[in-house]
């Protein structure tokens, strides 16, 4: 379940529409390239390291400005992220 401080980040959904286990990169790329300090917490702590470097490196959908920040953040080189590379 979505709590209901990251509505803004699903403004397109109804938070009970989001479905964690279904659609586990979704979530995380919209908190990702969309969140605050209090929605990366929460991430964090419901998504393991794993998934999160996984979306980091395969999501095509995160802008250049987030696929790069986070990259630097996970220590992900930047040849490995979908987002910066036309190739992957």
């Amino acid at each position: 379940m979505i709590p209901e401080h990251l509505r803004p980040l699903f403004w397109d959904l109804g938070l009970q529409d989001v479905d964690l286990e279904s659609y586990p990169d979704y979530t995380i790329t919209r908190v990702l390239e969309l969140g605050d300090e209090r929605a990366i917490t929460w991430l964090r702590e419901t998504f393991p390291r794993s998934a999160i470097e996984s979306v980091i490196r395969g999501e095509r959908r995160l802008s250049r400005r987030s696929a790069n920040f986070w990259a630097l953040v996970y220590e992900i080189p930047t040849a490995q992220v979908a987002a910066l590379c036309g190739h992957l």
